[in-house]
Parts: C-alpha cells; sequence; structure tokens
C-alpha cells in the first residue's frame, strides 16, 4: 500500500509549462471554481483578522499545482489581511507563504512568475505592503508537511478530490475487483467498486484532517474547496459523465486494437468526489477542527471556456483540452503516450454527439482550529 501511495505520488501532476496543452492555459474552470467560493474565503480570512493576528502570517496552498491560479487565493488572503489591517492601523505583519503539490508538479514556472507577483501586491495594495516570503513545499498533503503550530491559515482548491492512491481493491493482483470498461465509478461499476471509493477517500480525508490538526496554531482557520455531489448515490452525471465519455473513448480504441482490454481494466482513476454529507460527518468524527461553513458551489457545464456560451463542438474541444491536461500524466504512465491524440480525439467525438448538459458541482469547507 506505501508502494503504490509513493508510486502515485510521482505519476500524479498537471501537465507542466505554459504551451497551448498545459495546465496553466487550461484551467479556466478552476479559476471559476475559485471565484464562485470567494465569499467562503473571505469571511475565513476577515475572522482571522479580528481574532489576535501575528506580526508574521504563515499561509500553506495546498495543491498549488501551476499557471494563473497558483497564486491566485494568496493574492486575496495577503490583500485582506493587508486592508484589514491598514483600517485597524495596525503594523503591517510579515508573510511566509508555502506552497505545496506533489513532486512532479512544475514548480519552476510557478517561481518564475514569484517577482510579477511581488510587484503587482506592491501596485495593488501599496508600498507598505508586507514583506512576503514564498517556498515550495513537494510532498503529499495526505501526511504530514509542516513543524507543529506552524500554520495560521490554510488554503486550498480543486485538490482534496484526488486520492493519494488507486483503491487498492482495485488493484490486488491475486483478486482484484474489476470495474470492466471503466475508469472511475460509473451507473454500471459494481457496488464493490462504490464501496472502495469512498472508503479510500474517507481514510485519506481522515489523515489530511490530522495532519493539519497538528501542523495549524489553535483558532487558525482552514478553507478549501474540492469536487463533490449532493446527493448518497455515487454515479450521478454531474460528477460522473466526463468520466464515462473518456471510458467510452478509451473502449473505443480496445475495439480498435489500439490498446488491449487488460491494460483498460486495469486502469483507474486515483479521483472521488465525495457526498456532502459524508464530508460534514469526517469533520465531525476527527474532532479537531469546528465546522464554520459548508456550502455547495457549481459551475456551468461550459466553466472550462470561462462560462462563455459556445456550440456543443466548441465545448468539446476545450473540455478535451482540460482533461488532457489533468490525465496526461496518469495516462501515459499507464498506456504510454502514444494513444492520446486518438483517445481525446474520440472523447471530442462522443461529447459533441450527447446532448446531456450537468453543473459541476464544487464543495466550499471553512474550519477553526479548536484550543
Amino acid at each position: 500500500m506505501e508502494k503504490a501511495t509513493k508510486e502515485m505520488q510521482q505519476v500524479l501532476h498537471m501537465k507542466g509549462g505554459t504551451e497551448d496543452a498545459s495546465y496553466a492555459k487550461n484551467s479556466k474552470v478552476q479559476a471559476v471554481s475559485i471565484f464562485r467560493s470567494k465569499p467562503v474565503l473571505v469571511q475565513a480570512v476577515l475572522d482571522l483578522c479580528n481574532a489576535n493576528l501575528p506580526d508574521r502570517v504563515v499561509i500553506a496552498d495546498l495543491g498549488c499545482s501551476s499557471g494563473p491560479n497558483s497564486l491566485l487565493p494568496i493574492s486575496e488572503i495577503t490583500s485582506i489581511i493587508y486592508k484589514r489591517s491598514s483600517e485597524k492601523c495596525r503594523l503591517q505583519p510579515e508573510y511566509m507563504v508555502f506552497l505545496n503539490d506533489l513532486p512532479g508538479n512544475d514548480f519552476n514556472t510557478v517561481f518564475k512568475s514569484l517577482t510579477a507577483f511581488q510587484e503587482k501586491m506592491k501596485v495593488q495594495n501599496g508600498q507598505d505592503f508586507g514583506a512576503c516570503y514564498v517556498a515550495g513545499v513537494p510532498g503529499s498533503f495526505h501526511g504530514r508537511l509542516f513543524p507543529s503550530k506552524t500554520l495560521h491559515f490554510v488554503h486550498s482548491s480543486n485538490s482534496l478530490h484526488w486520492l493519494s492512491q488507486v483503491p487498492p481493491e482495485l488493484t490486488d493482483k491475486e483478486n482484484p475487483v474489476i470495474n470492466k470498461g471503466k475508469i472511475f465509478i460509473s451507473k454500471t461499476s459494481p457496488p464493490a467498486v462504490m464501496n472502495a471509493y469512498r472508503n479510500q477517500f474517507l481514510k485519506d480525508f481522515s489523515s489530511f484532517l490530522k495532519s493539519r490538526s497538528e501542523e495549524v496554531v489553535s483558532g487558525g482557520r482552514m478553507v478549501f474547496t474540492f469536487g463533490g455531489r449532493r446527493t448518497a448515490d455515487p454515479s450521478p452525471d454531474e460528477t460522473c459523465l466526463l468520466w464515462d465519455y473518456l471510458g467510452l473513448a478509451f473502449q473505443d480504441l480496445v475495439s480498435q486494437g489500439v490498446i488491449e482490454e487488460e491494460k483498460l481494466d486495469t486502469y483507474n482513476a486515483p479521483y472521488y468526489a465525495p457526498y456532502i454529507d459524508d464530508v460534514r460527518a469526517e469533520i465531525e468524527n476527527e474532532r479537531s477542527f469546528a465546522l464554520e461553513k459548508l456550502v455547495i458551489t457549481t459551475i456551468p457545464w461550459d466553466g472550462c471556456s470561462g462560462e462563455k456560451k459556445y456550440n456543443r463542438l466548441t465545448t468539446a474541444r476545450a473540455t478535451a483540452k482540460v482533461m488532457r491536461a489533468i490525465h496526461d500524466s496518469m495516462i501515459t504512465s499507464h498506456f504510454g503516450d502514444g494513444i492520446l491524440d486518438p483517445l481525446f480525439e474520440r472523447f471530442i467525438e462522443i461529447m459533441a454527439a450527447d446532448t446531456k448538459e450537468v453543473e459541476h458541482v464544487n464543495l466550499a469547507v471553512s474550519l477553526i482550529r479548536k484550543d
């Protein structure tokens, strides 16, 4: 199990760089998610400011990835603190910012943007904006990352739906649970597959909360948003439809002899969109954090285009670019890189031919560390 987790940490990362196929150029839907959950973030930062704000505020962003969204939450958090400190005639605090993601993340692109970020913050807030020191922290947020009682504010966006590993029941070499022809939960998946995914998420989420409980100071805040669902049914279209399209594209490559059927049957995505009640229950069970807010935010079907309304084929092409930027490393690790073009060409055809439209559902959660 530990070996599987380490292997996933090396494989799971968004496509780096700044070229047309990169995650940096295909993360508009994630930006919309950050915007939709902004009221939850703003209130949590204001609550932190209204408490005893220290002279040095330590902030961690978990799952920062790369591209224009990487520093967006940090810009928002520090600007709110600056404005609130100015209103209360306080000395501006210094900031220690930790950007975390898995080791394969394109940290170099993020680091190259830091000078422009620092200059922007001075222009946006004023020359007395507090010194902001930024460091990268490679590692899995499912375990410990920082010393005890060091963090005042933790943020994470579009990350906690990624599991530490594919559920072990699906990769058991002796007696694997087979999700025939699928790469994620689907309406035709066996109950054992659905249960395995749920159990892996609950285990990972519990570990995430436990790790942060040891790192966040008393009264510290944590805000995170991630894919979730509004129904107890683990296979609604709003969380599974795009995965079904991709699964159908894989099946067509099998029928064409491009990939082996066994290869598809042994490929499963390390992803899970939890039911809102399960998230609430796990927070209560862990007991280190008080739940301040848990709200549902939604993104339109064409959110991958920045919410611009396009025809179905244009939306399918934009969605394929997003999916490819996210899944590139995982697919090539399992199948090789030769299948990417035919796979996503078929994905576009399948999605463009369908008429379904669903909202993308996210959960926005605000917590405070208990005494």
